[in-house]
């Protein structure tokens, strides 16, 4: 197989290059990336004897196209603006792709992949990816899902915390920023409830779970629930259910004053020629960096309530990813890349052939991907209870 990583030199696409290299089926890795110094950047991390590097100069579109359709498969970690770039030159080339990022955003696109016959596999990373896929295998588990309460977050080992945030960056910070302004919305009493970003720190969902090994960590709405829960014929009578992000507890309580100020607006402040949430990246940013010998963890929940066979019964499946410190690699890094380079090396080798926009949760098959996972020593655990 050949496999090409747009975006390759980035943090997650430094850990898919690696999981490729490692792969005996993978003949060849293209890693397409602006920084021209990629041979700097990945040395050490993987042998480069199967890396070719494309730096692309001018229009992006024509190098994106050019490497497509030189390749068997392709994972999509450019800047989310450069998504739908990549996206179309998949179609054109019919080059099966998969990029970590939401789909909603170009589901204008569908027909356009279904006509050329392609699979775009859309929001496989970690969160959405990892849990999407989990859904899927929960679901067969019951007659009917009543709750579906989905956690995921990246946060600094104990040893790690910088007070008074307790968080580090494991990835671009100033996505991080732009996640504290996302609308969310959750099930509650079998109704939709929207939860607008200027109250994202400040509602009544804000609760906390118990995390083996951890302690407490807070949750916070953060993303769109009943779209996921909608996408399982067993959860279409779901009562309750929210997507939440985690953190070391505090982190709402230091956010909503701020939001609140104008700290996070995105509009440019006159005469000063960038916005609050500008400054405040570019602040806070170098102050919350990992040291070499610290770790990220990466904490994920997913709890599924239902009935099966006339008996209640929960299923709750809990994962947490850490930093490898010999290759450096974080754990978010990790629990992103590694997902993107399993299901783009299923594409290139013909287990997922339908055409057009897939999701993990209708279109990756569970029990393979899991195991891949397992293999890279990211292993699930699940537990059920029943009534």
């Amino acid at each position: 197989m050949k496999i090409a990583v747009l975006g390759g030199l980035g943090l997650q696409g430094r850990a898919a290059i690696a999981d490729l290299v490692a792969s005996a089926d993978v003949e060849e890795v293209v890693c397409v990336d602006t920084a021209p110094n990629g041979a700097a950047r990945l040395g050490g991390l993987t042998d480069l004897a199967r890396v070719r590097f494309v730096v692309p100069e001018g229009a992006i579109a024509p190098v994106l196209a050019s490497v497509l359709a030189a390749v068997d498969a392709a994972i999509d970690l450019l800047p989310q603006p450069l998504m739908r770039e990549a996206v179309l030159a998949a179609i054109t080339t019919r080059t099966p792709l998969v990029t970590t990022n939401y789909g909603k955003t170009i589901a204008d696109l569908a027909p356009a992949a279904e006509a050329a016959g392609v699979s775009i596999m859309t929001e496989c990373g970690l969160d959405p990816g990892i849990d999407l896929v989990l859904y899927a295998r929960a679901a067969r588990q019951f007659d009917a899902i009543t709750a579906i309460d989905s956690y995921c977050g990246g946060i600094p080992e104990p040893k790690a915390m910088a007070k008074p945030l307790c968080y580090k960056v494991s990835w671009n910070f100033d996505m991080v920023l732009m996640s504290q302004n996302r609308d969310s919305v959750v099930v509650e009493d079998g109704k939709r409830v929207d939860v607008p970003a200027s109250r994202q720190h400040d509602n009544p969902f804000i609760h906390q779970i118990e995390i083996a090994g951890l302690g407490r960590l807070e949750a916070f709405p953060n993303g769109d629930a009943p779209h996921y829960a909608g996408m399982l014929a067993a959860a279409k009578g779901v009562q309750r259910s929210g997507r939440y992000s985690l953190r070391w507890p505090g982190w709402s309580a230091f956010w909503a004053p701020l939001k609140e100020l104008g700290f996070l607006s995105e509009d440019k402040v006159p005469g000063v020629g960038a916005s609050p949430r500008e400054f405040l990246g570019r602040l806070l940013g170098p102050q919350l960096q990992y040291g070499a010998g610290e770790k990220d963890l990466c904490v994920m929940r997913n709890v599924f309530t239902g009935t099966q066979d006339g008996r209640r019964k929960t299923v709750m499946s809990d994962l947490v990813i850490e930093r490898d410190l010999a290759s450096g690699l974080f754990g978010m890094s990790l629990g992103v890349g590694y997902p993107a380079s399993i299901v783009a090396q299923m594409l290139a080798q013909g287990e997922i052939t339908e055409p057009g926009l897939l999701n993990p949760l209708l279109h990756v098959p569970d029990g393979r991907f899991l195991d891949e996972l397992a293999r890279r020593g990211i292993r699930v655990s699940e537990t059920i209870d029943w009534d």
